[in-house]
């Protein structure tokens, strides 16, 4: 099967007067991934447990134990911790983003380029907060 971009899909929508006929040809490109199959692909190559993950992303034990499992639907911020906890890449925090109904990163919001930054070059939450508050901008938790 060829891939296709989210672009071709774009313009094949737009395109497409006829939304059944749409669905039909472009059901297998459609993500079918959720939120808490995400988190734990993500969370699969993490060499620590979820109780150390809840410490690298300032949370709760039990509070990310209810959104691995689906009970919580945390907010960005707490999903962008989330995935800076983990360590998860760029295009992985996006998906999880995605998935969770959350707006990407997006590299024209000051705030968001700092945080993807952080995210491209391994930095931990205490070093993307850091550099959040110099910069003028509210921290992640």
């Amino acid at each position: 099967m060829q891939t296709k971009t989210t672009g071709d899909l774009l313009r094949e929508l737009y395109a497409q007067p006829d939304l059944g006929a749409y669905l039909d040809r472009n059901g297998p490109y459609f993500s079918h991934q959720g939120l808490s199959e995400l988190l734990e692909a993500a969370y699969a190559r993490c060499p620590f447990s979820k109780a150390a993950l809840a410490r690298r992303s300032d949370m709760s034990e039990i509070y990310v134990y209810q959104v691995f499992s689906g009970r919580r639907h945390p907010s960005r911020d707490r999903l962008l911790s989330l995935c800076v906890g983990m360590g998860a890449a760029l295009d992985e925090t996006q998906a999880i983003l995605r998935a969770a109904s959350f707006s990407e990163l997006y590299p024209r919001l000051a705030r968001d380029a700092i945080i993807a930054h952080g995210i491209v070059h391994g930095a931990g939450l205490e070093q993307i907060n850091n550099d959040l508050l110099t910069r003028g901008e509210p921290p992640l938790c």
